[in-house]
C-alpha cells in the first residue's frame, strides 16, 4: 500500500526537478557573455564617374566574408514577456571588394577590414516558457565604432555607424546556465564611405573611391549567448 503512494510521488517530483531554472527570467538583472560569427557585407550605389582617360569603374562583395564577434550582455526585466538589453559586441572580419572596369573588364580586388565596436540597445519579446524552452524576438538600434581601417586602404570607412538590428532566438534552460542561440540581422543606415581621398600616397587609387557614391553596412550574425 505504500509503495503505491511512493511511486507517484516520486514521479511528481521528477517532473518538478525537470524543468530547470523556474525563476531565470525573474531577475530583475542579469549578465551574460556572446561569441558567434558574422557575415559582412555592404550595399553599394555607384556614381559611374568615367576619368580622364574614359575607365569607369564598378564595385561589388561577391559574397559575405565571415568573421567573429564575442561581446558582453547586460539585461534589464520589465514585465513577463519584455526584457531591455544592452549588448556591446566586438566584430572581427573584413570586406572583400571586387571592382571592374565596364569595357575592358579589367578586375581589381581589394580587401578591407571590418572591425568594429558596436553597442546596441534591444527589446526582447519572449512568448510563453514551454518547459526547458522559450523562442524569442529581438529589434532595436545601433551605434558602431571602426576601430581597424587603415590609412593606405582603397576604401576607408568613417568612424562612426548607426543602423537597426532584428533578431530571433531561442532559450534552452540548463541547470547552470541559459544557452540561447540567436540569428541577428544589422542594417545600416549610414554612408560609410570616405570621400576626397588625399591621404592616399598613390592618386591611381583614387578612382575606385570615386567610383562609390554610398556604402551601407549589412551584417547576418549566429551568435551563441550564455546567460
Amino acid at each position: 500500500m505504500a509503495l503505491c503512494y511512493i511511486m507517484p510521488l516520486a514521479g511528481q517530483t521528477q517532473l518538478r526537478r525537470a524543468v530547470n531554472q523556474p525563476f531565470a527570467d525573474q531577475k530583475m538583472y542579469h549578465l551574460g557573455f556572446s561569441i558567434g560569427i558574422t557575415g559582412h557585407d555592404m550595399i553599394l550605389t555607384h556614381t559611374g564617374f568615367v576619368g580622364d582617360n574614359g575607365e569607369a569603374w564598378f564595385a561589388e562583395i561577391p559574397s559575405y566574408s565571415v568573421g567573429f564577434n564575442v561581446g558582453m550582455i547586460g539585461d534589464r526585466y520589465l514585465n513577463e514577456y519584455f526584457n531591455l538589453r544592452l549588448a556591446p559586441t566586438l566584430y572581427l572580419g573584413e570586406r572583400r571588394f571586387v571592382f571592374k572596369e565596364q569595357t575592358s573588364g579589367e578586375e581589381y580586388t581589394a580587401s578591407v577590414r571590418s572591425n568594429y565596436l558596436t553597442l546596441p540597445l534591444l527589446l526582447k519579446f519572449s512568448a510563453p516558457r514551454i518547459k526547458n524552452y522559450r523562442p524569442y524576438l529581438l529589434a532595436g538600434g545601433y551605434a558602431a565604432m571602426d576601430i581597424g581601417s587603415k590609412k593606405e586602404d582603397v576604401l576607408r570607412f568613417k568612424k562612426m555607424d548607426y543602423g537597426l538590428e532584428f533578431g530571433i532566438g531561442c532559450n534552452f534552460y540548463l541547470p547552470l546556465f541559459k544557452l540561447c542561440p540567436e540569428l541577428k540581422f544589422s542594417f545600416g543606415l549610414t554612408d560609410l564611405v570616405r570621400k576626397g581621398r588625399s591621404d592616399l600616397t598613390d592618386k591611381d587609387l583614387l578612382k575606385y573611391t570615386q567610383a562609390i557614391l554610398s556604402g551601407k553596412s549589412r551584417m547576418i550574425s549566429l551568435v551563441f549567448n550564455f546567460e
